[in-house]
């Protein structure tokens, strides 16, 4: 058996080793010591073991609860035979008398080893996990263990952590004994111990790359504000200078080069575009779109999309090999972006201004100039023609008052006729009343539900705002607000049906 110097010795060497603290192996000890005591005296006594810190002297103690009535005689003592043996005693205390060391057979001393080993692996995930949970987004370099099925295990030093297969850039080896640097993206902590999984692939290692590659950036002079990745083989960054006299591009590109081809290098060659950051998204994705040239762009908030116009030999350069470069764009952005040539838009604009037109011409028995005057002065719906002030619409070259007044008198006789036929539609098609009741509701709307075979209001509810928008049409002049207003207005009587029922 260990004495007690050896005791605290051996204590000492295993916190050494191991990078726990001495004090919860300490702990272990005591625990491995207190499982051997209750299987020597039985495992329904309460007993706890007790090193002490200095000496190393191990203390056995039994413990009993003071109660009034006793259940456990192993583990509770009467208040009259705990104040025979102390006056002070009294309900709720523990008495504690003392056991004789134990001496370790080979049983106990395995247990015993089995519980301490237990307890310092728990101890040494605990400070793995602890170690390394506040390094999520970090860097790290390591050592390849070992190569499983195209997942690799690398040593970290005090730790093993794992860069899965997909998370590997394409056509990327290694071997064991090879150098690894990667990003931490994920600890956590499982019944197996802490899992530490790495990242070549994750858009944040080429950030943190350049943070190392780049002083300025490392600095917060220079702020890499977005990251798009198709990794091994093209990437975006998105960069912005805080120093005006610093331009972002040429400080991460480096001397000939120097700076963006160590990133490059670590990245097995793949491509990288640096690209100024801007606060307008118009600037921004049209910067995002180098090396193609841009004509002209049209942003729809709403929508979060925009329209890129770009001339016609420049479509194959902006959309990229396999549509790369604007994917890439758009992920960079945030943006939905459409790619469309100068001619295709030309086309399409010709197409819209002729499908208004042809609606003016019919709805308000107009000449074409007069339908063409509408549309060139924005004028898309004939709800526009009736909600806008007559003095507005008589300000347009050519009209006056009284074509204003007769104008609006048309477009509102229109709308009148078309919603009385829409109402017969609806009730045909079976749309239910209250769902022609909701707030926002229009007769053409109704229409297109009963088309889709939405007839009822847990059919209005079960849409998502995307869906009705859809269904709605550009020209329904819906919005995303009105649409969750819409569908929030048909789910109301479930919660009113749920208060009733409860």
């Amino acid at each position: 058996m260990l004495t007690r110097v050896e005791l605290l010795q051996v204590a000492d060497t295993v916190a050494r080793e191991k990078g726990i603290d001495r004090e919860e192996v300490l702990v272990a000890m005591e625990q491995a010591i207190q499982k051997a005591g209750r299987s020597k005296y039985g495992v329904e006594h309460d007993i706890r073991a007790e090193i002490d810190r200095a000496n190393g002297e191990i203390r056995l103690r039994r413990f009993r609860e003071v109660v009034e009535t006793v259940d456990n005689e192993a583990t509770q003592i009467s208040l009259i035979e705990a104040q025979d043996r102390n006056p002070d005693a009294g309900i709720g205390d523990f008495l504690t008398e003392m056991l004789p060391p134990i001496e370790f057979g080979r049983i106990a001393a395995q247990t015993a080893k089995q519980v301490i080993v237990q307890r310092v692996r728990d101890a040494e995930r605990d400070r793995q996990f602890n170690e390394f949970k506040d390094r999520v987004g970090e860097i790290i370099n390591g050592v390849v263990k070992r190569v499983e099925f195209g997942n690799v295990t690398i040593d970290l030093g005090r730790a093993e952590s794992v860069l899965r297969r997909d998370e590997l850039l394409p056509r990327e080896t290694f071997r064991p004994g090879d150098r690894v640097r990667a990003y931490i993206y994920d600890v956590r902590r499982e019944q197996r111990g802490p899992q530490i999984f790495l990242s070549r692939t994750h858009p944040q290692f080429m950030a943190k790359l350049f943070s190392q590659e780049v002083p300025e950036v490392y600095d917060g002079i220079i702020e890499i504000r977005a990251v798009a990745r198709d990794p091994g083989s093209r990437a975006k960054i998105g960069v912005h200078s805080n120093d005006s006299s610093i331009d972002p591009v040429g400080a991460c590109v480096g001397m000939r080069g120097s700076r963006v081809q160590a990133v490059v290098g670590e990245l097995q060659g793949e491509k990288i575009d640096i690209i100024p950051w801007s606060p307008d998204p118009a600037t921004f994705v049209v910067n995002a779109l180098a090396p193609a040239e841009v004509a002209k762009v049209v942003l729809d908030e709403e929508a979060h999309r925009i329209d890129v116009i770009v001339p016609d030999d420049q479509l194959s350069l902006a959309i990229g090999r396999r549509g790369q470069n604007v994917r890439l764009a758009s992920q960079l952005t945030g943006w939905d972006i459409d790619i469309m040539t100068e001619k295709q838009d030309s086309e399409r604009r010709q197409e819209d201004i002729r499908a208004r037109s042809e609606l003016f011409i019919e709805a308000l028995d107009v000449d074409e100039l007069i339908a063409h005057l509408l549309v060139s002065e924005g004028f898309s719906t004939l709800e526009e023609i009736t909600g806008v002030a007559t003095e507005e619409l008589a300000s347009i070259e050519g009209f006056d008052d009284d074509i204003a007044t007769e104008l609006q008198a048309r477009a509102a006789a229109y709308i009148e006729q078309r919603d009385v036929a829409f109402e017969e539609q609806r009730k045909t098609m079976g749309v239910a009343d209250d769902v022609a009741a909701l707030p926002g509701m229009t007769p053409g709307l109704l229409v297109k539900l009963g088309e889709k075979g939405l007839k009822t209001l847990d059919d209005v509810g079960d849409l998502a705002s995307d869906e009705l928008l859809e269904l709605a049409g550009t020209d329904s002049g819906l919005d995303e607000a009105q649409a969750n207003d819409l569908i929030m207005a048909a789910r109301a009587h479930w919660f009113t049906d749920e208060e009733a029922g409860a």
